[in-house]
């Protein structure tokens, strides 16, 4: 038994010693490697060059950046426009119905009244988001306009002259949402 205590005991002291010289290569590495550290910015110096380059391809990226932001904001605006200007193409069916209705007679006063509320309703809904009629009766056909479905001969009227309007054209800023349907005399 005291042999083993003794072999027990040398192999502690085996197993500490390879351990303190173990801590002492570690040690010995850390110090090493905290003086090439130290020394490493002193000897790296970036050329000029390279310098100029990166500025160069940072300069590069903003631009190209904000040249997106700008492109994704006209693309928000295009489609922001093309929106109502088909949601204003879907109602104008309902415009030329309560346009018609107001042409017809009727002897229901309280009928009629109806819709001439309901027409300067949609009408004033119009005005506040832009959308304007084209002016035709009376005018020279213009093509980006106006689109002649008929012509006729008229000494009264002028060469090119609008003299019936069969489907009224409205605009919602400088586009045309619908072309006016018109009859062009000459």
């Amino acid at each position: 038994m005291a042999k083993n205590k003794q072999s027990e005991a040398a192999e502690d002291k085996k197993i500490e010693a390879a351990a303190e010289e173990k801590a002492a290569e570690e040690t010995a590495e850390t110090v090493a490697a905290e003086a090439e550290v130290e020394e490493a910015p002193q000897e790296k110096t970036v050329p000029e060059s390279l310098l100029a380059a990166e500025k160069d391809k940072y300069l590069r990226l903003a631009a190209e950046f904000d040249n997106f932001k700008k492109r994704s904001q006209k693309e928000r605006e295009s489609l922001y426009q093309d929106v109502r200007s088909d949601t204003i193409l879907k109602l104008l069916p309902v415009y030329d119905n309560l346009e018609r209705a107001l042409r017809q007679e009727t002897a229901d006063e309280a009928y009629k009244k109806g819709v001439e509320l309901t027409m300067s309703q949609l009408e004033s809904i119009f005005e506040g988001m832009g959308v304007k009629p084209i002016e035709t009766v009376g005018k020279t056909f213009d093509p980006g306009l106006h689109d002649a479905v008929m012509h006729i001969e008229d000494e009264n009227a002028g060469e090119g002259e609008i003299v019936e309007e069969f489907q009224k054209g409205f605009t919602l800023g400088d586009k045309v949402i619908r072309f006016s349907m018109v009859k062009v005399a000459n």
